[in-house]
């Protein structure tokens, strides 16, 4: 297994998620398991994270993150995004 799925998620991903999409969760409550509809995220607000990381980090997410859905865990959006820088 990769590393974003044993430990911590990186820093950015949860500042993305906790200051700028609002989502009401501490941040060491956000694991690698966690999925996106479980934090009330439905296809839209992955749209806006997606929109959300190119402006703030200046990267290009890869089409995979186009596929992230809300069943898909944090872990698989921080993969994703390691991806694209």
């Amino acid at each position: 297994m990769r590393q974003e799925t044993q430990g911590a998620l990186p820093e950015p991903l949860v500042a993305l998620l906790t200051e700028y999409l609002k989502v009401e969760a501490e941040p060491e409550a956000l694991t690698p398991s966690t999925t996106f509809a479980s934090l009330g995220m439905d296809s839209l607000a992955l749209m806006e994270m997606v929109v959300a990381a190119e402006e703030r980090f200046g990267i290009v997410p890869s089409e995979e993150a186009l596929d992230l859905s809300p069943s898909a865990t944090l872990g698989d959006a921080a993969r994703v995004f390691a991806d694209a820088r």
